[in-house]
């Protein structure tokens, strides 16, 4: 099956899904580069995005139940405002800190996972086509997401989000150029 090879990292006890991916683990021991520090900010605006929409149906909900129940007003939001703040300023962050990837001459590592770790490999050789999206968010921050698919139907494709647009767009191109030499 042509699948990039995820490696999980120590700190999960799932197997490998290919042995063969075991042997690729000693070649990449790089350094992982950070993604873009722009992304931390992407994804604090969508997290609250999402939180606002929460954060009213905790007003309505508590406006319904405060005249008919013993719990003092204020309670709920109180809580639902707590939990917002985790949401919007510690998450992301981790999500930040969780990241990272290291592009060689003949593969892509990307890391990622808060509680589930994953260590994905694409070697270039597998690469179907490679693309680089940009939602209003993103385009707002200038970065980009780096999509590589590779054949296959399982991890068939890798997703690197918080990339400098221009920096996505020149991986593509070594990627592409990569290609371009191997069918040659």
């Amino acid at each position: 099956m042509d699948t990039p090879d995820t490696i999980p990292t120590p700190a999960t006890s799932v197997p490998a899904a290919n042995p063969a991916a075991q042997e690729v683990a000693p070649h990449d021991d790089a350094a992982l580069t950070q993604l873009h520090p722009n992304y931390v900010h992407a994804l604090r605006l969508t997290a609250m995005l999402t939180a606002i929409p929460v954060l009213i149906g905790g007003l309505v909900f508590e406006a319904a139940i405060v005249e008919e129940t013993p719990i003092p007003a204020g309670v709920v939001m109180s809580v639902l405002l707590v939990l917002s703040l985790i949401f919007i300023i510690r998450v992301p962050m981790r999500r930040f800190q969780a990241r990272g990837y290291n592009m060689s001459a003949d593969r892509l590592r990307v890391v990622r996972g808060i509680l589930w770790n994953s260590d994905t490999v694409v070697p270039f050789g597998r690469v179907q086509h490679i693309d680089v999206d940009q939602g209003p968010i993103e385009r707002f921050f200038d970065l980009a997401t780096l999509t590589v698919h590779t054949a296959g139907s399982h991890n068939a494709s890798v997703h690197l989000p918080g990339l400098n647009k221009a920096l996505a767009d020149d991986m593509r191109e070594d990627i592409r150029a990569h290609i371009k030499r191997d069918t040659m």
